[in-house]
């Protein structure tokens, strides 16, 4: 596979077009309320709430058991009151306290754990962080705890403008953001930008196989789960397309030509059939460019580069799905790590990010009308997204040896070290290629064969013994991390794998038990003789 890199390409709208530069605004300063933030009351209370966490976080440094058999039995009371108001029990047993510290959460009855999925990859920088958490006290003192599209702070319009430089710093040429409340809504905003923009023929949709798409009920006929849309009307259109598969591209190596290429022209034939068989009926392709729920794949900057020449030759907007991945690879935006950004017409991104958006160039901006809502995000969510985005643009997160980088080699290093000392735990079969893998903050391995009940077991094992993850993939399954890089060290890798190796070894002990899960055995490579 082709590595990915950083694109050089200027930004520019989808005709072609550099696009405009935006209004240079200093900060307001001229009202009450600013008079008010600038104040030495003001700051120096936000001063003394900051020191009482940080006095209080740094007690949790390890991982621990509950504080008492009484907390315990407080804490089993909720559970039981959280799976009657819930409907069904929660997937952990997880309340948080409401403090933490970096990568460790303490919850609420006492325990603590180091937290390597973040809420689905939503807390970037942990718990408690202490310079987030003074912009949260900040932003709400604002008068209303909820902005939306009648009515606004500056703050909003501040988070839209980042939002746009940063897209076009990487080489993708944006005009405009649409803000909105969850990673589903930007996707359900940005499929009625595409229907419109191809208006009115267009009655279809193409997306890769194994995606994701939040579980609104046009994304969850979007996503190719049948369970997310187990007893819904179907009225969605969606053609799937092949994602880039590794193994295969193996076995369709032969003589000068190399597997990725087989399979890359494989793919493209397989898109202009579609195109083919149904003309100028497709809105958009929508391009989970590394793939989350699907299982963290990820696919070289030839195929995604091929697929979307395919889609400019016929004038289908290429949207780029980046809700998980933003911020998480070795480029702000993954689109940039990939070397595709001079492709794509749409951008959506969200968890990270706080508040989520819809990026658009001005070619696919919609009509009055079109795009509306009552809530376009929380005054705490606009002030410490943007907050985010600030810092780990000015920091060194980024580039081929900057830290997110550096955490992943160290991730790959941990699940290697373990796969060494205990190879059978870790068969390769037909389905799996490398028992790592994933991008940047994206880390995801394969115990166990990806069987899904070892992959469930070992979640539900590793949260006891102290480590929160989950699993990805639709068979095989995967063990995946989203942990929060935004502050966590490159020493804090050590004790994560050191409880992985305990719940891994207490998982296998009772596979030994039962009947072990069953593997493929690996396939011969294709040959062509």
């Amino acid at each position: 596979m082709t590595p990915p890199h950083q694109s050089t390409h200027p930004p520019t709208t989808a005709n072609g077009h550099a696009p405009a530069p935006l209004t240079e605004v200093p900060a307001l300063d001229s009202s009450v309320g600013a008079r008010m933030r600038a104040g030495d009351g003001y700051t120096g209370a936000i001063s003394a709430l900051v020191d009482q966490v940080r006095t209080h976080q740094s007690a949790l440094d390890a991982v621990r058991g509950p504080t008492s058999p009484e907390a315990t039995e407080h804490y089993e009371r909720f559970m039981q009151l959280a799976a009657e108001v819930r409907g069904r029990g929660l997937i952990y047993p997880y309340v948080g306290s409401g403090l933490g510290n970096g990568p460790f959460v303490e919850l609420a009855d006492g325990s603590v754990k180091l937290d390597l999925i973040t809420g689905i990859g939503v807390n970037f920088f942990g718990h408690s962080d202490l310079e987030m958490l003074s912009v949260a006290i900040r932003a709400a003192t604002a008068d209303v705890a909820y902005q939306g599209n009648l009515l606004m702070n500056e703050e909003a319009i501040r988070f839209a403008e980042t939002l746009i430089r940063q897209a076009r710093a990487a080489g993708a040429g944006m005009d405009h953001a649409f803000l909105c409340a969850g990673g589903a809504l930007a996707n359900e905003h940005t499929l009625k930008v595409c229907f419109q923009k191809r208006a009115p023929k267009a009655c279809r949709i193409l997306a890769f196989s194994h995606c994701f798409m939040g579980r609104t009920w046009a994304m969850a006929q979007i996503g190719d789960s049948a369970g997310g849309r187990d007893g819904l009307p179907l009225n969605v259109h969606v053609d799937y397309m092949p994602f880039f598969d590794p193994i295969a591209a193996k076995r369709l190596s032969a003589g000068d030509v190399s597997g990725e290429t087989r399979f890359t022209d494989m793919a493209v034939w397989h898109l202009e059939e579609y195109l083919r068989r149904y003309p100028d009926q497709h809105a958009c392709f929508i391009f989970e460019l590394i793939q989350g729920e699907g299982g963290f794949n990820v696919a070289p900057t030839t195929f995604h580069r091929a697929l979307m020449d395919v889609c400019k030759a016929h004038s289908v907007p290429v949207w780029d799905d980046e809700v998980q991945t933003f911020g998480r690879t070795t480029r702000m935006f993954a689109c940039e790590t990939l070397g595709v950004s001079d492709l794509v017409d749409v951008i959506t991104v969200g968890k990270m990010s706080q508040v989520c958006a819809v990026l658009m160039s001005s070619d696919m901006n919609p009509r009055a009308g079109l795009l509306s809502g009552t809530f376009l995000g929380s005054s705490i969510g606009l002030q410490t997204g943007r907050a985010g985005l600030v810092r780990l643009a000015g920091g060194d997160h980024y580039g081929d040896d900057g830290l997110i980088a550096r955490h992943h080699a160290e991730f790959r290093a941990g699940v290697q070290a373990i796969a060494d000392r205990h190879p059978e735990w870790f068969p390769r079969t037909h389905e799996i290629d490398d028992i790592v893998g994933g991008l940047g903050g994206m880390c995801r391995f394969t115990p166990f064969g990806g069987d899904k009940a070892a992959i469930t077991k070992t979640c539900k094992q590793l949260f006891d013994d102290g480590v929160i993850a989950f699993y990805c993939g639709h068979g095989p399954f995967h063990l995946r991390f989203l942990p929060p890089l935004g502050v966590m060290t490159l020493d804090q890798w050590a004790p994560v794998f050191e409880i992985v190796e305990k719940s891994l070894g207490t998982v296998a002990a009772s596979l030994r038990t039962k009947r072990p899960p069953p593997v493929r055995p690996m396939a011969k490579p294709y040959t062509n003789t």
